[in-house]
């Protein structure tokens, strides 16, 4: 087991104490679905309590790191140090709804040492309240899950990879090119699932329950720790371009080696003008 650092400490810690207040804050939203009023304000207090509690742990732990939070937008700290990037309840429909898959996910990411923007992340946690499972990663230090290493899927095979997506809904994401993209991958898997958390999709494609993943129209706060878990557990990640980016949002696809490969043929034949 490699020796839990100082950041990931910091960084578990205020996952967990915001997760414990969505978990009991996830028992009151059961009961509510059947009020007349719905849970929706509820739900949005809790997104902003989370986000407040996780801002106030490393806010004390690192003051001179900026955020990009997704509630709160970018806060400016000192250029020269990393800054967080923090998505305190991602899977909030699911919440909503009283479906028990949501997560709070943080990553803190570098400056590039020239000053000209953001670099690589170099730390990610994603906790899921519920399961009480931590899934966490350090650059270099490889991916793990409490005190266990994950790797990728070791499958070759479409026919027998199950492949998570994020599917478009009112007012976000390409119905199109989703829509070709799952009819060139959909006949050639053996299943694809679509369960709402896309940071909880990568930490389950590092931790080899997944064998592969693709959304578009991501924040950088939904897939920023996620990139980081993949990679660390011997996956790739890549835009729909095949580039390796830091934290790829906007196009995602992940995978180990052979399938994402594959997958990739498929969803670039799809686009293909």
């Amino acid at each position: 087991m490699a020796a839990i650092s100082g950041l990931i400490r910091v960084m578990e810690k205020a996952a967990r104490k915001a997760g414990g207040k969505l978990r009991r804050d996830f028992g009151e939203v059961e009961h509510l679905q059947v009020s007349r009023k719905g849970p929706s304000d509820f739900v949005s207090k809790a997104d902003q309590q989370a986000e407040r509690t996780i801002w106030d742990e490393l806010r004390a732990a690192r003051p001179d790191w900026g955020f990009v939070l997704e509630e709160g937008g970018t806060i400016e700290g000192d250029p020269t140090k990393p800054r967080w990037i923090v998505d305190p309840l991602d899977g909030t429909s699911n919440f909503l709804h009283g479906i028990p898959h949501f997560a709070v996910s943080i990553a803190a990411q570098e400056p590039k040492p020239d000053g000209s923007g953001w670099g690589e992340v170099v730390a990610g946690v994603i906790y899921q309240p519920i399961t009480d499972e931590t899934f966490w990663a350090e650059k270099s230090r490889g991916s793990w899950l409490h005190d266990g290493r994950l790797r990728v899927s070791g499958r070759r095979q479409l026919s027998e990879a199950l492949v998570a997506t994020g599917t478009p809904f009112l007012g976000h994401g390409d119905f199109s090119e989703w829509t070709r993209v799952f009819a060139a991958i959909g006949p050639q898997v053996a299943g694809i699932r679509r369960y709402g958390s896309a940071a909880l999709d990568l930490a389950w494609v590092a931790a080899g329950r997944f064998d592969g993943f693709w959304e578009s129209g991501l924040s950088s706060w939904d897939s920023a720790a996620g990139c980081l878990l993949v990679r660390e557990a011997g996956g790739f990640v890549t835009d729909f371009r095949g580039r390796s980016l830091p934290i790829c949002d906007a196009q995602l696809l992940a995978g180990n080696d052979q399938l994402h490969s594959k997958l990739h043929k498929l969803l670039a034949g799809a686009l293909k003008d």
